[in-house]
């Protein structure tokens, strides 16, 4: 037979051409669209193809009537490249590229099934991020590595880099964090030498992981080193005392999809500590609707909030008058840990105001918290008010006040990692509730553990219904 007369591929009809591409991948298609004419125009700009092979690579993305639809070229383009840049082991290309990586790793965060075991974008970053060479250099580039880390650890060379290296690297988890040295330091001092320096805590960052600037948007390098302090801590007191955390901060990139968050139900058996446990059974639940609790608010969660002696808080913060931007010295003191499990619902909703996003209304949160192994002590044990909102750059914000006999005390700020409804929950701080320049000042987080909520009002609550300020 005359090979001349055998069919091309050129020559088949559309329809076969687009099941024969289809058995490929997205980086053929881009080798297939170089080959030659006929194929780059076939490829360009056919919608159907492109989201077939998107769908069968990533996961589907929740599709939002309101929004266009995906750009699926695009983004699948997008996504091989940036994918490439970070197997490519170039370290100068790889930190040069921190914005294109940030945003493929904030889309497939977004898009990702909120089945932490089944997403297959939720598979790929683990792959790619549990190299050691690429932890290195796209989760440890923030400033924690100036005088911190391993020999291949250093910070970027703006603060825009190292701003979004510590955004990968709160998103990825703790699971890369090491404690070999370049000098005579780990990261986790220097980590806890950026909690607790009160410097640090201004109103123009509203004493919380946001920028000095004002502009509410979120601080990810103070975000890395709350992560970094916390994770420690509770890695300790689980060693030593029982499994406390039902998040585990050591699998990469587990509870920062938005949605990600599962009820579980209290099994009856009791903890260590005399307290329910919650067991990982899924349940139904009677709540709120999206509507009344946008945010995901109602219902049983755990807190961490961690503290240095407050001699040792003086001594590190008042013995000398350095000023910013110079960096006080690395703390060696250890913490000491409380949990605490808190319950709370929304009361009210609220429109935003003029500095927040304007997407969702400010959800207005009363219950109360409950320590979970001091509790004799009459100061162990509050109220809480507070506010859930989102910032301009589209970010969940958390504002508590925990309130004493009627007295509000301390005040919290944070930051819900993964947004809307994540599991992963909220990383901030705390501080006195007036703010002051004296501190004490600390760590703090809280994620949810159940959609429950069975507190008698009158006694949470016996003070009257009077809102606190928030702002």
């Amino acid at each position: 037979m005359d090979p001349a007369s055998e069919p091309s591929l050129l020559d088949f009809c559309p329809e076969l051409l687009h099941n024969i591409i289809s058995y490929t991948n997205v980086p053929d298609c881009a080798a297939l669209a170089k080959s030659c004419t006929v194929l780059r125009n076939f490829l360009k700009d056919n919608r159907i193809l492109w989201k077939e092979m998107y769908l069968k690579t990533w996961d589907k993305p929740p599709q939002d009537p309101a929004k266009p639809e995906l750009d699926w070229e695009h983004e699948s383009q997008h996504l091989v490249n940036c994918q490439k840049l970070v197997a490519s082991q170039d370290d100068e290309l790889q930190r040069e590229s921190f914005p294109d990586i940030t945003t493929a790793v904030d889309h497939l965060l977004q898009t990702a099934d909120t089945d932490y075991g089944t997403s297959r974008n939720i598979a790929l970053l683990r792959e790619l991020f549990e190299d050691r060479h690429v932890a290195d250099v796209l989760l440890s580039s923030s400033s924690l590595y100036r005088i911190a880390g391993s020999e291949s650890q250093k910070p970027a060379s703006s603060p825009e880099a190292r701003q979004l290296s510590a955004k990968l690297k709160v998103l990825a988890g703790s699971f890369s964090d090491t404690y070999a040295t370049k000098s005579a330091y780990s990261t986790l001092p220097v980590a806890r030498s950026i909690v607790y320096d009160i410097r640090r805590y201004n109103r123009r960052n509203l004493w919380g992981p946001f920028l000095d600037d004002g502009s509410h948007d979120v601080d990810w390098e103070k975000m890395e080193a709350i992560m970094a302090d916390l994770a420690h801590n509770t890695r300790l007191f689980n060693d030593k005392v029982y499994n406390v955390t039902e998040i585990d901060w050591d699998e990469p990139f587990r509870g920062v999809t938005p949605g990600s968050y599962r009820s579980v139900e209290h099994a009856a058996s009791q903890d260590g500590l005399g307290q329910p446990r919650a067991s990982r059974m899924p349940r139904e639940i009677q709540g709120p609707t999206g509507d009344e609790d946008p945010y995901g608010i109602t219902g049983m969660w755990k807190r961490i909030v961690c503290f240095l002696d407050y001699n040792d808080f003086c001594a590190f913060n008042f013995t000398d008058a350095l000023p910013l931007p110079h960096a006080r010295a690395p703390v060696h003191k250890h913490e000491a840990i409380r949990l605490i499990n808190l319950q709370i619902r929304v009361t009210n909703l609220t429109p935003p105001g003029p500095n927040d996003g304007q997407d969702l209304p400010i959800a207005h949160v009363r219950g109360e918290s409950r320590s979970l192994h001091t509790s004799w002590d009459p100061n162990a044990n509050s109220q809480i008010r507070g506010t859930v909102r989102m910032t301009r750059e589209g970010e969940v914000r958390w504002t508590t006040v925990s309130i004493f006999h009627g007295e509000a005390r301390w005040r919290s700020e944070g930051v819900q990692v993964g947004g809307l409804k994540s599991a992963r929950g909220v990383l901030g701080t705390w501080f006195e509730k007036d703010y002051d320049d004296h501190g004490p000042c600390g760590p703090t987080a809280f994620w949810k553990l159940n959609d429950d909520y069975n507190i008698d009002e009158g006694r949470v609550f016996p003070h009257g219904n009077e809102e606190l300020e928030l702002e």
